[in-house]
């Protein structure tokens, strides 16, 4: 008789706890805007539109346009997540659907090895090794072919917005890989047997069948792979070239949003200059906001469209 009062306690304090947990997250992120926006305050109320319109950092002169790094931290995330789609979605269907188990375990071993590398080591990596690789055989070799349209002009630096975007590529597909395996095997084996019985082909199967079930679930890869890529910070800093300019060429050297908030926070030598950084992290934060917003309304049409 004393069994259902006590359970009745453990379920209120449980949905309690829940509660409280949601809310912990919640008042993290609050905590968090309310304190770098408390800290831009004033480069944004002197700078009005113009910060986020305006293309020149000068500590000096007290000038700062954020401009240039929103421009490189949309165009590296745009290079990375053209690359590591296809490679990461297809990497999942392989493990998923083609691969004998033992192949697939493997392989998802390594694929969760590599999303757990340090992004430091990924932009040593990237320093030493790829961007000396793009400079001397990979960037002539397109520029040689292809040095008539904008995005390959320049001279091939080996740093710059194509090869920032190629390592976050490289960075974001495991992350794409390892969510998107997770959500093909989600689904569920009737539905790939319905389809083999009526005479369906393997790639039938799973352009028909897997995909259609399984969309909501790989657009949620994809913005978490989005993520990833937006507030990467110490590997693209190492291969962007650190130049604040704008340039349609991916040759190009530029910055991020990330890469200046690490680069120069540490020497931020007047109030104004900090303001201006944290300036910078609070554009961050609302593209992040922004894209999240508009994947989550993309992954609901989605599940509508179903």
């Amino acid at each position: 008789m004393n069994a259902r009062p006590s359970s009745s306690r453990v379920d209120t304090a449980f949905q309690a706890s829940l509660v409280l947990a949601g809310l912990g997250v919640a008042t993290v992120l609050a905590g968090v805007a309310w304190e770098v926006l408390s800290l831009s305050g004033e480069a944004l109320s002197k700078g009005g539109i113009g910060f986020l319109t305006g293309t020149t950092w000068d500590p000096v002169a007290e000038e700062f346009g954020a401009l240039p790094a929103l421009y490189g931290t949309l165009v590296t995330s745009a290079v990375a997540l053209l690359i590591a789609v296809p490679l990461g979605i297809g990497s999942a269907v392989f493990l998923s659907e083609m691969a004998t188990s033992r192949v697939a375990t493997v392989v998802g071993v390594l694929v969760d090895l590599l999303a757990a590398i340090p992004s430091v080591i990924y932009g040593l990596w990237g320093l030493f090794v790829l961007a000396p690789l793009l400079r001397e055989h990979v960037q002539p070799a397109v520029q040689a072919a292809f040095g008539s349209l904008p995005i390959f002009a320049g001279p091939p630096l080996g740093v710059g917005y194509g090869t920032a975007g190629l390592l976050l590529a490289i960075m974001v597909i495991p992350v794409i890989t390892s969510v998107s395996r997770e959500v093909l095997r989600a689904v569920p084996d009737t539905q790939r047997e319905a389809a083999y019985a009526l005479g369906a082909t393997p790639f039938e199967v799973i352009k028909g069948t897997v995909f259609p079930f399984a969309r909501s679930g790989l657009v949620g890869a994809v913005v978490l792979g989005l993520g990833r890529a937006l507030g990467e910070t110490m590997a693209v800093t190492m291969v962007i070239g650190n130049r604040y300019d704008i340039s349609a060429s991916l040759f190009a050297p530029g910055y991020t949003l990330a890469a200046v908030i690490a680069n120069e926070f540490a020497e931020a030598f007047s109030p104004r200059y900090l303001s201006a950084l944290a300036g910078l992290a609070v554009v961050l934060l609302g593209t992040t906001l922004i894209l999240n917003a508009g994947a989550r309304l993309l992954v609901r049409r989605v599940k509508g469209a179903a």
